[in-house]
């Protein structure tokens, strides 16, 4: 697609990325990574295996965030590395290619929980969170423009891998599976363009900007029927009675 070719600029390599924070101060407490190299046409070329750290956080993590995602404070104490250090590792599990990197996730909400990061460590590598935050694309916000439910509501990144017939990683609210399963979603949204173009012929008639009456002659069209400017006109009609 060259909306995605715009959007990447020319960069042959894509690091879609998770994060987990804590259920108060929205710290980091995990990342989970997959850096991909791709084709020429923005597709997925080869995946390297995943990233993955747990980060000590200056706050607890609350039990709604625990009880989602497993981690706890003790696990935190356990395996947890600081901020500075896991970004510091971050960036070398990137590698060559981390200056020339487009940072995806679903969502904005792990770029909020990386800028709450940095404001509670007063040792924080702002070098490589600059990178970050510059080179960022929201797929999810994306690709909501092409997919959404019946009710025109945005999809989670859940039910976009069964939409797509994808096997779907486990556990989830793990970050490193999470950013698997975004890696794959990006991929057929561009390899499996007969259900990229099916959902977003819903999204066109289910558009509740749109009159009633147009509308419904989307969804004639959607449905292999013929309109003529007469159906049109009628339809029209039934807007000013």
């Amino acid at each position: 697609m060259e909306k995605v070719l715009k959007i990447l600029k020319g960069r042959s390599n894509i690091v879609f990325f998770d994060l987990e924070g804590t259920q108060r101060t929205q710290e980091m407490i995990a990342i989970g990574a997959v850096s991909v190299s791709l084709n020429k046409d923005g597709s997925i070329k080869h995946i390297k295996p995943p990233f993955k750290r747990y980060v000590r956080s200056t706050t607890k993590v609350g039990e709604i965030v625990k009880n989602l995602t497993g981690i706890d404070d003790q696990l935190l104490r356990n395996e947890g590395r600081s901020f500075y250090d896991t970004m510091v590792e971050f960036k070398k599990y990137v590698g060559l290619k981390w200056k020339k990197s487009l940072f995806v996730t679903y969502g904005t909400n792990d770029l909020r929980i990386l800028s709450q990061t940095i404001v509670h460590n007063l040792k924080s590598p702002l070098d490589i969170c600059k990178q970050i935050q510059t080179n960022y694309w929201d797929f999810g916000g994306f690709i909501n423009n092409y997919v959404k439910d019946d009710k025109y509501q945005t999809l989670s990144l859940i039910h976009l891998c069964e939409l797509y017939d994808l096997a779907l990683a486990t556990p989830p609210h793990d970050p490193a599976v999470d950013a698997i399963n975004l890696a794959n979603v990006y991929n057929a949204f561009l390899t499996k363009q007969d259900i990229t173009l099916r959902e977003y012929k819903k999204v066109i008639v289910n558009n509740p900007k749109f009159p009633t009456s147009v509308r419904a002659v989307l969804k004639e069209l959607k449905d292999g029927g013929n309109v003529t400017p007469e159906l049109f006109e009628e339809e029209i009609k039934k807007e000013i009675k």
